[in-house]
């Protein structure tokens, strides 16, 4: 049973070595001020349906965020950042369109005062 384990490890080990992977080209932030008087469970419940939702979107090879770090010369502009990792400029724009996003939007936008989403190529 070992030898049959090592041999499948093995082929895994060099399945990966030779497929080609396809890098990632785009990257998309999304900025988002609450609007005041947002709880902190609600910005909480926020990320964690973000998180949930970038999971239906095709495509996306990384995902984070985070809570904007105040600093004197940001002043307050921005609560919560989200950065989307595309593998291809079509599927960030598929992003855009996608029925889960645009659920997640219409259902927390009320809570929003102000958005920002760019999206930039990534230089290697």
């Amino acid at each position: 049973m070992v030898p049959v384990f090592a041999l499948c490890v093995f082929m895994l080990v060099i399945y990966g070595a030779y497929v080609p992977h396809k890098p990632a080209e785009i990257q998309r932030v999304v900025c988002i001020k609450f609007k005041p008087g947002t709880s902190t469970q609600e910005v909480e419940k926020h990320l964690r349906d973000f998180a949930t939702m970038k999971k239906a979107v095709k495509d996306v090879v990384a995902y984070s965020a985070g809570h904007v770090q105040k600093s004197d010369e940001s002043g307050e502009e921005f609560d919560v950042i989200h950065y989307l990792t595309f593998r291809t400029s079509d599927a960030a724009r598929e992003y855009t369109q996608n029925a889960d996003r645009q659920a997640f939007v219409k259902a927390n936008e009320g809570q929003w005062d102000k958005v920002l989403e760019m999206n930039s190529n990534i230089e290697k």
